[in-house]
This record gives structure tokens, sequence and C-alpha cells, in this order.
């Protein structure tokens, strides 16, 4: 399905009216939801499904994209879900795990999917700790002296003084491209 004219076209007009309506999504996404459609229409009309893009409608679906998309932004910032415990910009903590992302790249041999599971992974357990002393499920975890959130930040800012650094996109893309990677769009 995906190597005809037809759904090449369609996917080409809905990322189109998607841009019309300011939503930016990726190609991909927009293929298999269109793939899936199709697919359901003409299994639920039994038809073939090239008889099924009569059916197709890119600015309807551009239009539900966009909906879900803001229906999904508004219910999140309501009730912060999809929201992780992040640290705060300036966290040394933070800059620690953005400095290793150049080397483990390289480490893993460009692997980005390796490389975000551990900076995602990292960044959770940094805003937890961070936000921990609020976190009304760990109470009780952390043993008698719990965590001194203040004393593990200046132990990483007395090994690396000059982490605040990796906050700054143009030292972190310099070490990527040390690292032998960069990062393009196609």
């Amino acid at each position: 399905m995906r190597n005809t004219k037809a759904f090449k076209d369609a996917v080409a007009q809905t990322l189109s009216e998607l841009a019309q309506r300011g939503v930016t999504v990726r190609p991909g996404t927009v293929a298999d939801v269109i793939e899936r459609n199709t697919r359901t229409v003409a299994e639920r009309l039994g038809i073939q499904e090239r008889s099924a893009w009569r059916y197709f409608d890119a600015a309807a679906l551009a239009e539900s994209i966009a909906r879900q998309q803001q229906e999904f932004e508004d219910s999140s910032n309501a009730s912060g879900a999809g929201q992780a415990p992040m640290p705060p910009l300036g966290n040394p903590e933070l800059a620690l795990i953005l400095a290793g992302v150049p080397d483990m790249l390289a480490e893993t041999g460009g692997d980005l999917y390796a490389v975000i599971l551990n900076v995602a992974a990292n960044a959770w357990m940094a805003g937890h700790i961070h936000g921990e002393d609020g976190c009304t499920g760990c109470e009780g975890s952390r043993g008698p002296a719990g965590h001194d959130w203040q004393t593990r930040m200046k132990a990483i800012t007395a090994q690396a003084p000059d982490i605040d650094r990796w906050f700054d996109p143009q030292v972190w893309t310099e070490a990527l491209i040390d690292s032998g990677f960069t990062v393009t769009r196609r």
C-alpha cells in the first residue's frame, strides 16, 4: 500500500493540511494513521484497499489529528499528565546527563535509541531525586536519613565546576561533532 501513488499523495496532502493548521506531525506517523484507516475502511465495507481511497479526505483527517492533539494538550496541561519529574534547567545533575550524550553515542556506535533511553531514565531519576522531598510515594522508602539533595548537587559541581557549560547548545553541538556524530533533518 505504501508504495502506491495514491498513498504518497494522501500523506503529502494530509501533511499540507496539518501545516495549514499549524500542527507538526512526523510524516511516518501520518502514514501509519492513513494506512490503518484505509485498511479499516476496506475491511468494514468488505472492499479492496485500492477502492477505499474514494473515502479518503485529507482535510478531514488533518482536522481530526489537529483536534486530538489539542485535546491531549489541554487535558495534559490541566492534570499534569505526561510531565516527567524533570530536574530544573541549571541543575548540575541534568548538565551531567547532557554531557554524557556525545560519549554515549560514540560508545554505542550511534545507537540513538540506547542513548535516548539512557538519557530519559537518568533525567527521570534526577528529577525524582530533586523533587522527592515532596514525593508522597517515596516517603519511608529512603531510610531515616533520606537524600540530601543540596549535598548531592554540591558534590557534582565540585567534581566538574564548569558543568553549567553543557546548557550552552554550541558547547553540546561541538562535543557531539567531536564524537563523530551529527544530527541532521531529512
